[in-house]
């Protein structure tokens, strides 16, 4: 079982002017799949809290993976990628190059995406998008290789090679 932190980035959301729907759809999804949500957090679109938010998730509470959502467009708000890179020793940017691949064939503004991915000592992190449609869909294209990421990162795996069928 892998141990999960979600973050909100979400101004509206973090002065309960609006729902987390987006926050909730991923910590059902990620439970279905058998992890545990150690801490769900909505901030406002500060680059610093959110760092600090993410050290604090990998560093003290040792989860093995972060979801964030909201924060990945083209508004001077949006700054949940600059947070993520801040924070972030190695980046994997297959995985969020991944997502708009695949969303891209849903909706052409996928393009638009500044969501990034990294690893912070033996936690990684994906920023996913803010609607909750966008998350439900990113998670079900990815949740599977990233549990067998998790599984490599952690040491609990050591062979990324596929099974011979």
């Amino acid at each position: 079982m892998f141990r999960v932190g979600i973050i909100t980035s979400s101004d509206k959301g973090a002065t309960g002017h609006r729902e987390d729907v987006s926050g909730a759809v991923i910590k059902e999804m990620v439970e279905q799949k058998g992890y545990q949500v150690i801490r769900q957090v909505i901030l406002p679109d500060e680059k610093d809290l959110l760092a600090e938010e993410m050290i604090n998730m990998a560093d003290n509470l040792d989860v093995e993976l972060i979801l964030t959502t909201g924060g990945t467009g083209f508004s001077k708000r949006d700054v949940t990628p600059e947070a993520t890179i801040q924070v972030c020793e190695r980046m994997a940017p297959g995985i969020t190059e991944a997502i708009r691949y695949f969303s891209l064939k849903i909706t052409p503004r996928a393009m638009l995406s500044r969501a990034t991915a990294g690893i912070r000592g033996n936690t990684l992190i994906i920023n996913l998008p803010g609607s909750p449609k966008a998350v439900r869909e990113s998670l079900e294209f990815c949740l599977d290789s990233v549990d067998h990421g998790l599984e490599i990162l952690t040491g609990r795996d050591s062979e990324c090679a596929r099974k011979e069928d």
